[in-house]
């Protein structure tokens, strides 16, 4: 007879449950085994409930089937508010305020990447744009000047509700621009956000980078 073993499943209601640095694993995990649906689940399974996958055949089909339900509904994201402010270990940080007039040195910085997107160099991305609160008055603030420091390890431990709201507002400032293009001059557009859209495009390829961050969170059908 065997064993019966007792699991505690902590199923994630929203991206608030999971950090960066668990979602990056469950990332590397899904491109490794993306021609292989079972191995996906299995790795969805593992890095976000914490179940081994040595004990999925073990569970309930009932259980099993509604787990991977919610967590499918999870990886489909298709967009998130941006998280203006937050606290992290007592500390407030605060989003770019004016992305018009950021500071020369995290323009150069961010330039750095070859693209923007959700990866391993995400976290450094994040800390460039969210920086500590030095003053506020009611929704309006200030956060401290750009000093080049990057804390990653700080970013890696931010849940992903905050990464991926950053990460769509650029996606949808993007793709608000192509559509504004169509109805003004380039040269108009490039004046009201001239750092913006440098940054986030590459030789006239505005979505490229969004693309390929989707891609990155694609999983297979659950049919």
């Amino acid at each position: 007879m065997s064993k019966k073993i007792n699991l505690e499943i902590n199923v994630p209601k929203n991206w608030k449950a999971v950090k960066l640095k668990k979602y990056l694993e469950l990332l590397k995990d899904m491109e490794v085994y993306k021609d292989t649906p079972e191995a996906i689940d299995a790795a969805l399974f593992h890095h976000l409930c914490g179940i081994d996958p040595k004990y999925l055949n073990k569970l309930d089909i009932s259980i099993y089937t509604d787990i991977k339900t919610k967590l499918h509904g999870l990886m489909s994201i298709e967009d998130m508010d941006l998280t203006r402010r937050f606290h992290h270990n007592g500390v407030e940080y605060g989003f770019e305020p004016n992305l018009s007039e950021m500071a020369y040195g995290a323009y150069v910085d961010i330039q750095k990447y070859d693209e923007v997107k959700i990866d391993e160099n995400w976290a450094e991305i994040m800390s460039i744009l969210y920086r500590p609160v030095s003053n506020k008055i009611g929704e309006l603030y200030e956060i401290k000047p750009y000093d080049g420091k990057i804390n990653k390890e700080l970013f890696l431990d931010v849940s992903m509700d905050v990464h991926f709201g950053a990460m769509f507002f650029f996606l949808n400032t993007s793709m608000d621009l192509l559509n504004d293009i169509q109805n003004s001059s380039k040269e108009k557009l490039l004046k009201l956000v001239p750092k913006l859209s440098t940054i986030f495009t590459k030789n006239g390829q505005h979505t490229q980078p969004f693309i390929n961050y989707l891609k990155g969170i694609s999983y297979p059908s659950t049919k």
